[in-house]
């Protein structure tokens, strides 16, 4: 019995020795995306994005709430967007205050909000307030095996407050580029698009620092698959990306990589736009290039993430194993 108990222990020592410390279940080889999407966002609670006086109240000040908190009960009850918001306050307005449950950063807080009737009897809060952001950007990659799409390379912020979006779901669907607006020294341009919502690819999980991560649910089983390329295999030199200028037509346009920042930031590969083509429609990097793949020797390494604002021919992209990585969280 002794030494049966010793061979087990033995055995379960060994296991342990032998499992390695970090596993990473992203494939090797992942689809490279390109295709421009729609994205929409719905926030986890009512996020407050400015403000403005009733009379000469500030009820914003009064209540110590500050831009970027979010709302997330009135009176105790839950609200879960700017309807459920608008229809307590309604309710409870009357009675010339309101209680107010709200998220700043991790921490929960409470505070008492003056409701002001004005002459047309509705009830002002002084508060402007949002509870969801659509926009466009790039898919970056999809895994064949895990069914986890990356697409941005960077979060989403709320452009009144700069802060990273708490997302509680989303989607993606299909969206198609109508035209270009050029980037100038100094003036980052734009891809203009049109939204079809109701082709849903897949549904947003989570928003990160490095980019728009979730499950893709439309069929992506005939498309070319790639290697997947760790940072000190990445060159300096030729390279291209993934893009879309006009329509929904994915098109590979030449780069070149300049420089190669070995950190876990989104600023890791800089590089130029050398192809004529791109250059003539776009004058370098636009918004909505975002999450753009970057591919050197046919294979993915990186994703494109800002534009260089006083020379936008040149722009950023991340390590697209920072992305898969981050996926993986």
């Amino acid at each position: 019995m002794i030494i049966k108990k010793f061979k087990q222990i033995l055995t379960l020592i060994l296991l342990i020795i032998s499992m390695p410390y970090t596993v990473l279940a992203y494939s090797d080889y992942i689809y490279a995306g390109g295709e421009n999407i729609g994205i929409e966002v719905n926030s986890k609670g009512v996020v407050i994005i400015g403000s403005y006086n009733v009379g000469n109240v500030s009820p914003i000040h009064d209540a110590n709430l500050k831009l970027g908190d979010r709302i997330i009960s009135i009176n105790d009850k839950n609200i879960n967007n700017v309807d459920d918001m608008v229809s307590l306050i309604n309710e409870n307005g009357s009675k010339g205050n309101i209680t107010i449950g709200f998220l700043r950063g991790d921490k929960k807080y409470t505070t008492t909000l003056k409701i002001i009737k004005d002459n047309t009897g509705i009830y002002k809060t002084g508060l402007y307030v949002k509870d969801s952001i659509t926009g466009i950007g790039t898919l970056t990659f999809v895994d064949p095996n895990t069914k986890i799409f990356g697409a941005l390379g960077h979060e989403i912020t709320l452009n009144n407050t700069n802060q990273l979006l708490e997302v509680k779901d989303g989607k993606i669907f299909d969206s198609k580029v109508t035209s270009i607006e050029r980037s100038e020294d100094g003036i980052p341009g734009e891809k203009n698009a049109i939204y079809t919502p109701d082709k849903v690819n897949g549904k947003v999980l989570k928003n990160t620092t490095k980019g728009v991560f979730g499950t893709y649910t439309s069929d992506n089983t005939n498309q070319k698959l790639y290697k997947v390329v760790k940072p000190s295999n990445i060159k300096i030199g030729a390279a291209k990306i993934r893009t879309v200028i006009q329509g929904n037509k994915v098109e590979e346009f030449d780069i070149n990589i300049i420089k190669i920042i070995n950190n876990k930031d989104v600023k890791n590969i800089l590089f130029e736009v050398t192809d004529n083509k791109l250059l003539s429609a776009t004058n370098g990097i636009v918004a909505g290039m975002s999450g753009s793949p970057i591919i050197q020797d046919d294979r993915i390494v990186g994703a494109v993430t800002h534009v260089v604002v006083d020379n936008p021919i040149r722009g950023y992209g991340v390590f697209i194993t920072n992305m898969l990585e981050e996926a993986e969280k």
